[in-house]
């Protein structure tokens, strides 16, 4: 994929992460998702939320959230994110496309956007 080009298009895209350790692989799914829209929004998780489905963060909440708001593809940080993202939410946020990463784990993949993926609203980073 090419360079993104922020501020294109009009969509407000969505994508949580916990950004422990933030590395380049988290700076590629933020360029990436935030390619498919004009208004970019990244949800960072709870160390509850997280060590649910993964382990508990190294990081604070407070560090990971710095980190991902210093990002320069990121529009507006959510904190504290749900894990799992349902109309409610999309609606409050006035959401359009939820973008995810690869990292889910077989437990995360059977809950994580369960309630909106038939809306087809769901699109993975690439």
């Amino acid at each position: 994929m090419g360079a993104p080009t922020p501020h294109s298009g009009t969509a407000r895209v969505y994508v949580d992460v916990v950004g422990d350790l933030f590395h380049a692989g988290h700076v590629e799914l933020l360029r990436a998702a935030r390619a498919l829209g004009g208004y970019f929004i990244v949800g960072v998780l709870a160390d509850e939320t997280a060590q649910a489905y993964k382990r508990r963060p190294i990081m604070t909440l407070a560090e990971r959230v710095a980190v991902v708001e210093a990002c320069r593809y990121v529009d507006e940080v959510i904190i504290g994110a749900p894990f799992q993202v349902d109309e409610g939410f999309l609606s409050e946020h006035d959401i359009d496309v939820v973008v995810h990463g690869d990292d889910l784990g077989r437990v995360g993949k059977r809950g994580h956007c369960a309630q909106i993926r038939d809306a087809a609203r769901v699109s993975p980073a690439r």
